[in-house]
């Protein structure tokens, strides 16, 4: 469903580089969900918004479905996969509704209005139609979360890109976005990248994990190996350990 191969992403030039991915490959079946761990700043966030078509400056291979994407997409290729983002109040614009918020979407694909898909969307995410009269400043951050998978689902992408999505959120309500999520990709099918730091959100989430380190892949995982407390390289070994204390 998704391959990457030699993927590469340097900002700046000469002395002043910043090697933040490093030839990076990894392959994702349809259906499967897998998790992207490591400390701050070591990539995992420029990969996903590669993957998303958000992140213009990388070189290698990406492929949906058998086909190569590009640095600029397609309307049909932004659809395959769509993300959603750590701060859900960061990621909706505080002057607009959330029923606007929905709809944009569909409208920028110029699939319509969107306006016929907004109650359907908010239902399906456990929101009250009504709420799409309200602005943002008016929701839980649970409940902006929520918003936010709507808006990512309304395409109907089989992939869901997930960047840190429930370390905004406190604690008593990261269980029911989990949850969400879980119900979503059972009942569409869908394929999860989630990048997270906390290894509980993975091993509960995740069928397979890849541990990252200066922007490569130093480990990958399984879910027995996570649930036994398995792992294969010293850096992952320290990483699960400071997750523990």
């Amino acid at each position: 469903m998704i391959k990457v191969e030699n993927l590469d992403v340097v900002y700046g030039s000469k002395d002043k580089s910043n090697h933040v991915v490093r030839g990076v490959s990894f392959a994702v079946s349809r259906g499967e969900a897998l998790g992207i761990v490591g400390e701050s700043g070591c990539g995992k966030s420029t990969v996903l918004r590669s993957l998303a078509g958000l992140e213009g400056g990388w070189t290698g291979s990406i492929s949906f479905d058998g086909k190569r994407v590009g640095k600029v997409r397609t309307r049909d290729e932004l659809k395959l996969a769509q993300m959603v983002f750590q701060d859900p109040y960061g990621s909706l614009h505080p002057r607009h509704r959330i029923g606007t918020a929905l709809a944009e979407p569909i409208r920028s694909m110029g699939a319509g209005d969107g306006w016929a898909r907004v109650a359907e969307a908010l239902q399906q995410v456990g929101l009250p139609v009504h709420f799409a009269s309200r602005f943002p400043h008016e929701l839980s951050g649970g409940q902006r979360q929520r918003v936010a998978i709507a808006r990512a689902l309304i395409l109907s992408p089989p992939i869901l890109l997930l960047d840190e999505p429930t370390s905004a959120l406190d604690v008593s309500i990261q269980a029911e976005v989990l949850n969400l999520l879980a119900d979503q990709r059972e009942e569409r099918n869908l394929t999860f990248i989630l990048v997270s730091h906390d290894l509980s959100v993975i091993s509960h989430m995740c069928d397979r994990v890849l541990v990252m380190q200066n922007g490569v892949f130093v480990d990958e995982l399984t879910k027995a190996d996570l649930q036994a407390g398995v792992t294969h390289a010293s850096y992952s070994h320290e990483l699960f350990d400071a997750s523990f204390l």
